[in-house]
């Protein structure tokens, strides 16, 4: 079994867990994605890493351009609601930075990757990517099978187990148990599926917090490696119950790097113009932060009683 997770920043986690060549993890889908450990991956200028994530979106587009990234395991990516995410067109059309090596898969068919990894299986069977042009022009790499129960044709995806998970979530607990909610996606399964996984939280609570509502725990303390507690981590995507999706930095993010120039500067200002995610949302500024918050909307308590008088 791991030893108990360690809590540090995220420029330790960094240094310690994420080297040059990695295979990568990441969560969120919409929300939760882990933008500050992302943004120290930059600052400490890791190279050559794969990046695994169904809908990476500008977290990966980011890393892309800033020379992170040489190949990316994934279904769709772009600017989501708004436009191309064009640091990877770049890559993708004109080697700028550098050339990307792609594997492309149906949501399903990559999730299906992170479940298998987490269930220690070699690969997994799925219908997602039948009379898709991902199976026709060989763009993903799978094979097929007839089913020997039904005769049925499926599509055979691979295990992926990651060297590194980077995940973001609501809370951890003292001895690093994880806890979240809202749409969770491949969270779980990648974690799981990976072989040392970086949690950065909004904030640590009692042991006993986590412990009255065990259903929220996502991430079992033994997973974890890191823990490291970063409120606005997942900044300009959403924390539900925290803060809401940033709308207006995801328009100027798209306005912005339609030039390699105008990354240049979003990086220098947003990412190395900045030693961690505290100088970022000092940055960023409390009324900006203020519009972000979301309105109260407490959820119903949950009476879980105790079984044969045991106690918890």
């Amino acid at each position: 079994m791991k030893d108990p997770p360690v809590f540090m920043t995220a420029s330790e986690a960094v240094r310690e867990l994420v080297s040059d060549d990695a295979t990568i993890f990441i969560s969120g889908f919409g929300n939760l994605y882990p933008f500050s450990l992302a943004h120290e991956i930059i600052r400490q200028g890791r190279r050559n890493l794969t990046i695994y994530k169904h809908s990476p979106e500008l977290i990966a587009d980011q890393l892309i351009g800033a020379g992170c990234v040489r190949k990316l395991v994934m279904s769709w990516l772009g600017n989501p609601g708004i436009g191309s995410a064009h640091c990877f067109r770049r890559a993708v059309e004109k080697r700028i930075p550098q050339g990307l090596e792609i594997e492309e898969y149906t949501h399903a068919a990559t999730t299906g990757m992170f479940r298998a990894g987490a269930m220690g299986i070699p690969f997994l069977p799925t219908k997602a990517l039948l009379g898709s042009d991902l199976l026709a022009k060989g763009r993903a790499r799978v094979k097929t099978m007839n089913c020997p129960f039904t005769g049925e044709k499926l599509v055979l995806v691979p295990a992926a187990n990651p060297d590194v998970a980077i995940v973001h979530a609501q809370r951890a607990d003292t001895e690093g148990n994880v806890q979240a909610w809202d749409v969770l996606a491949d969270l779980r399964d990648g974690a799981f599926a990976s072989k040392r996984v970086i949690v950065s939280v909004e904030e640590i609570v009692p042991n006993e917090v986590v412990r009255s509502l065990p259903n929220m725990t996502v991430l079992p303390s033994f997973l974890v490696d890191a823990v490291v507690e970063e409120p606005f981590g997942a900044h300009p995507s959403a924390t539900q119950g925290y803060y809401d999706r940033d709308n207006e930095f995801f328009f100027e993010y798209e306005e912005l790097t339609r030039t390699v120039d105008g990354y240049q500067r979003f990086l220098a200002d947003w990412i190395r113009g900045v030693t961690d995610r505290r100088e970022y949302t000092k940055k960023l500024g409390p009324q900006r932060l203020s519009k972000l918050k979301p309105r109260a909307s407490p959820s119903v308590s949950i009476d879980y009683g105790v079984y044969g008088g045991l106690t918890a």
